[in-house]
């Protein structure tokens, strides 16, 4: 198919969310592990987190987020020319959580593959659909984050277990016309930050061995005090490059949705970069942080309240494991 919207703008054409049924509260917390509802609540701002069941799998909420935003966008899934998943969590090494949503979507004349920049992978997937779209390489893109982090996370453990949730959300982008769309969209990552949050079993360095599973090797480990600092600073900075880049300043943001990683976090970069509270979304409280999710979920909530309207500006920016970072400046 020739393509015939190079250099025309990206934008979101449409949005979809899915979580599992099993909510995770923070009083059932109080009976896995030593923590309180207070003490979860003051740190981090979560309530509770969606918990997917035994036999539930990522692409199953994928799929479902995904065939969402392609209904509302009014199109045929076999118009659909990409499909990135971003996600930590896959169904299986091979193939692609990517491949195996499109085949159930049946988007057969996508190109698909998977992308891991933990938190941030909605945002790097954002980044990339946009670049294909203005070039003219793709019409239609689906990109999609979508987790089930409670697979990996290990409930002895306070420090992590309290924070994750599953659930999934995805964007469909199309060209749109005058200066509607994605405006600048900038991503950044710094490897030597590497074991602030990691799984360190599971992969080629420490396969998977009867030892490393019932050592927990494959659970995620976070040094989160260390990583507070870096993850305000990034995000800052980076909305900041954005805005510029896009000629405005924080003070006309009409949505900023950030990653949901933690309450605190959301409230110092709002405060650094100056946004009116009143625009700033938050929902960590329902759902826990879902890395690649959270931003598409929360984007998702958004136009069902209809906090976006025609014309607004929109911040979106995360910060994630490896470490990574990155922002999407657009005009709604």
């Amino acid at each position: 198919m020739t393509k015939t919207n190079a250099g025309i703008n990206a934008g979101i054409l449409s949005t979809g969310r899915a979580y599992p049924e099993g909510v995770l509260t923070n009083a059932d917390l109080e009976k896995m592990v030593e923590t309180s509802d207070e003490w979860i609540t003051s740190r981090t701002g979560i309530k509770q987190r969606h918990r997917a069941a035994a036999g539930e799998y990522t692409s199953q909420f994928a799929v479902a987020a995904a065939r969402q935003a392609v209904e509302r966008a009014r199109i045929d899934a076999s118009e659909i020319d990409l499909i990135i998943c971003a996600t930590v969590t896959p169904d299986q090494i091979l193939p692609s959580t990517a491949c195996l949503i499109q085949a159930e979507l049946g988007a057969h004349n996508a190109a698909a593959f998977d992308l891991a920049a933990a938190c941030s992978g909605f945002i790097y997937g954002l980044t990339l659909a946009n670049q294909m779209i203005r070039t003219g390489q793709s019409r239609y893109a689906l990109v999609i984050g979508a987790e089930l982090l409670t697979r990996y996370v290990d409930y002895t453990d306070r420090g992590t277990c309290v924070i994750f949730g599953d659930g999934a959300g995805a964007a469909l982008l199309g060209p749109v016309e005058g200066d509607r769309g994605i405006l600048a969209a900038r991503i950044r990552s710094d490897g030597r930050y590497a074991e602030q949050l990691f799984a360190p079993g599971g992969g080629t360095r420490v396969p998977p061995t009867a030892e490393t599973l019932s050592s927990g090797m494959h659970y995620f480990k976070m040094r989160g005090n260390e990583l507070f600092k870096v993850a305000v600073r990034s995000m800052t900075d980076i909305a900041r490059e954005v805005l510029a880049e896009a000629g405005y300043g924080a003070h006309e943001v009409r949505l900023f949705v950030p990653h949901q990683a933690n309450q605190r976090i959301t409230d110092a970069v709002a405060e650094k970069l100056s946004v009116d509270s009143e625009f700033v979304y938050s929902n960590i409280a329902m759902h826990g942080n879902t890395s690649s999710a959270s931003i598409p979920i929360a984007l998702d909530e958004c136009l069902e309240q209809g906090l976006a309207k025609d014309g607004d500006l929109v911040l979106l920016v995360s910060f994630g494991g490896g470490a990574t970072w990155g922002a999407v400046a657009l005009k709604w």
